[in-house]
């Protein structure tokens, strides 16, 4: 199967520069260059891409138009470096594994909001309810973060930038509705002057779903629906020319059918799960000495609750439950940037950050009650940071970065990281390389979680969890910028690792890799033509066992071809392939280690604009109705079909 991947990556390859010779023979004046990116995660400031070494991925807010998509987990998919698993239908549990790292060591953040949840038990994030309504763009950094972000970057991070309204007011209104009963439907304005900003919107998803419980086993008939109301606001204010304020929130209520467990008979008409969020966050930017000196002052919040309810039924009549998990985490970031010179900008600031969770668990069964209670517990982290950005001559530029973060239970811990990149300009070539450390302090449930009569569960004498990774390779432009291909090897180390010992409670006992290769190709041999392919080979180990960590494919290749024709109508299609990948299939006793097969997923968008401000648009899921799994005994949507209009004003 991997040599046809191969077979295929190349062939798919070959296919653009054959359009391109012929085009640009004919038509060589009308072809445009590609443009460099500005990207903002990678150094804290904006920066050119062609002068940053980390592995970067930008998907901008024409690439989310073109995909008519719903939800962050189904952009993430595509991505060069991640695996995302889901369990079962819309709404069900989401992750992702970024470079063969565990889920939780990567940082999710909205405008720079940490996202990952305080009373998740390893302290992850759940980016199943993540809507794309206003958002500009995404940024993936790949490999250890920590030195510019602390905590959870271990092994990389994903920033999702929202809208910021500029010029006239602009309205916008989109529809769309298919298969499993599927509704979404977004509403929005946004607009700016040379003083203020502003950008609403609103986005409501219901579908009937699929039962999470994979069909394929005996005893799952009932579907598992999903409803999701998500409101969203950016709005700014400049009083002047060296001040100016940024505010923005998203407020997120969902309602989610489960099912208790993955396999046979896993099925429960009534067990749901009720998701809330709020994230705020406000900043404060200032200019002084003749703007060689800026300053953000940054403060968030975010609020997490989500409630489990499951009643007795005909087909559970004796056991019900229900339990709420409860967490804010409140952070002051405190920025600064000095442009010393043309070939040297400063970087340093400090962080705090004070973070809070509870929860408790009652069950009824034959057996008499139960209950699991989590307390209020709290942990602080102070960090401060300090990062060199250096150009010499457009062509050599390097970042020299190094944070020391305190955390109120663990202690210290002292991170750095040193990211240099040489360009070619005669022949359009930039070599790059990456070699730093990242740090995860423990999580509140994994230092505090009372005992119980079978043994202790928290550690308040927990270490963090340490990372060391590097990068290298390279970057190349072709044709007058008109083909860029990269290709990197990658390699981390994991120790101190947390896991669960029955008899000890959580330790830090194990070590783990991950080393691998990325590749990638994109190409606009003319105006009406984008073409992209990836490839991405990963083996992620336990060290400890000396065998390959759940959920992680070897190999993973996706391509996407964009077609625009006639200024009206643009056609996409879109291959992901998923190589084979261990799990655990928990409905044996004990549980078993299987291998669950390779998938090729298929799928085609196409948009046409019937008037300037009206776009119809159509949208084929697993057009070849694969049958398969992400996680072993979760279902998966089979061939799906989705229709919709978009209005512009």
């Amino acid at each position: 199967m991997l040599k046809k991947a191969f077979c295929l990556f190349f062939a798919l390859s070959v296919l653009p520069f054959c359009l391109f010779s012929q085009e640009n023979s004919e038509k060589e004046g009308q072809i445009k260059p590609l443009k460099y990116d500005i990207v903002v995660t990678a150094n804290r400031i904006e920066t050119p891409s062609k002068e940053i070494a980390s592995s970067v991925t930008i998907i901008s807010r024409e690439d989310l138009e073109r995909m008519n998509k719903i939800t962050v987990v189904e952009v993430l998919r595509g991505v060069l470096g991640i695996s995302v698993i889901q369990s079962g239908p819309n709404g069900g549990a989401a992750s992702v594994f970024l470079r063969g790292a565990n889920s939780e060591h990567t940082l999710f953040m909205i405008d720079g909001v940490e996202l990952n949840d305080p009373i998740s038990p390893s302290r992850s994030y759940d980016l199943a309810h993540l809507s794309l309504e206003s958002i500009e763009r995404i940024e993936i950094l790949r490999g250890p973060q920590s030195t510019l972000y602390g905590s959870d970057a271990m092994g990389g991070i994903i920033n999702i930038i929202t809208r910021k309204g500029e010029g006239k007011p602009r309205f916008h209104l989109s529809t769309q509705g298919g298969s499993y009963g599927t509704f979404a439907g977004t509403a929005g304005i946004d607009g700016g002057t040379d003083k203020a900003h502003y950008s609403l919107g609103i986005s409501r998803l219901q579908t009937n779903g699929f039962s999470s419980a994979s069909a394929s086993y005996e005893g799952n008939e009932e579907k598992d629906g999903y409803r999701n109301l998500t409101l969203t606001g950016r709005f700014g204010y400049r009083p002047s020319n060296n001040l100016d304020f940024d505010f923005s929130v998203k407020a997120v209520d969902t309602e989610i059918d489960i099912d208790n467990f993955a396999g046979a008979y896993g099925d429960d008409p009534n067990n749901t799960q009720n998701y809330d969020a709020l994230i705020l966050k406000g900043q404060m930017r200032t200019l002084l000495l003749g703007n060689r000196w800026e300053q953000k002052l940054n403060l968030s919040s975010i609020y997490y609750d989500r409630k489990y309810k499951n009643p007795t039924d005909d087909i559970h009549p004796f056991d019900s439950d229900e339990s709420q998990y409860k967490s804010k985490l409140w952070k002051l970031d405190w920025q600064n940037n000095l442009f010393l010179h043309e070939t040297n900008t400063l970087t340093f600031g400090l962080e705090y950050q004070h973070e809070q969770g509870e929860s408790e668990y009652h069950s009824e069964s034959m057996w008499g009650p139960f209950s699991s209670l989590f307390p209020l517990q709290e942990a602080q982290t102070t960090g401060i940071y300090l990062q060199n950005q250096i150009r010499v001559g457009g062509r050599f530029f390097a970042t020299l970065g190094i944070r020391r973060d305190s955390h109120s239970q663990t202690g210290s811990s002292t991170n750095y990281r040193i990211a240099p990149a040489y360009l070619i300009q005669k022949t359009g070539t930039k070599l790059k390389a990456t070699y730093g450390t990242g740090f995860k302090s423990p999580s509140l449930y994994q230092l505090y979680a009372p005992a119980t009569l079978w043994g202790p569960i928290g550690n308040e004498d927990l270490n963090p969890e340490e990372t060391t990774g590097w990068d290298a390779g390279l970057e190349q432009s072709l044709f007058q910028n008109k083909v860029i291909f990269s290709a990197a090897y990658f390699s981390n180390t994991y120790k101190n690792l947390i896991d669960y010992d029955s008899a000890l409670g959580y330790v830090n006992i194990r070590e783990a890799s991950s080393r691998g290769a990325e590749l990638s190709l994109q190409t606009s041999p003319t105006d009406s033509l984008l073409f992209s392919a990836s490839y991405t080979r990963t083996e992620a180990k336990d060290e400890d066992k000396n065998i390959y960590l759940l959920r992680r494919p070897k190999d993973k290749f996706t391509t996407h071809l964009s077609y625009r024709f006639l200024e009206e109508v643009n056609i996409s299609v879109s291959m992901i392939y998923v190589g084979e990948r261990d799990d655990m299939d928990y409905s044996l006793w004990p549980a078993t280690r299987v291998t669950l097969p390779g998938y090729t997923l298929l799928s085609a968008s196409a948009s046409f604009n019937i008037m300037a401000n009206i776009q119809l648009f159509a949208r084929l899921d697993n057009i070849l109705n694969q049958e398969y799994e992400v996680i072993k005994g979760y279902g998966t949507a089979g061939f799906s079909t989705y229709f919709g209009v978009k209005l512009t004003l």
